[in-house]
C-alpha cells in the first residue's frame, strides 16, 4: 500500500502551519491580564521558524530534483 502523503502535500503542511504559528505568536500581546497563561510566545515563534526552515529545506530537494 503506497503512502498516502506526498512531500509536496506534506510541504504545504508544514508552511501553513509554519503561517499559523508566526501570525499566532505576533498577534499575542505580552501582557495576558493573566499570571497563569501556559502558552509561551517564545516557544510558538521558534517552532514556526523551525517549521518554516524545514518547509524550505523541502522546498530545496524539490527543485534539485527539478534540476
Amino acid at each position: 500500500m503506497p503512502f498516502p502523503l506526498t512531500s509536496w502535500d506534506i510541504s504545504l503542511w508544514l508552511a501553513v502551519v509554519a503561517i499559523i504559528l508566526l501570525t499566532t505568536a505576533e498577534l499575542m500581546p505580552e501582557h495576558y491580564g493573566q499570571k497563569k497563561l501556559l502558552i509561551n510566545k517564545e516557544r510558538i515563534e521558534k517552532t514556526g521558524l523551525i517549521t518554516g526552515m524545514i518547509f524550505l529545506f523541502a522546498v530545496v530537494l524539490r527543485i534539485i530534483g527539478v534540476i
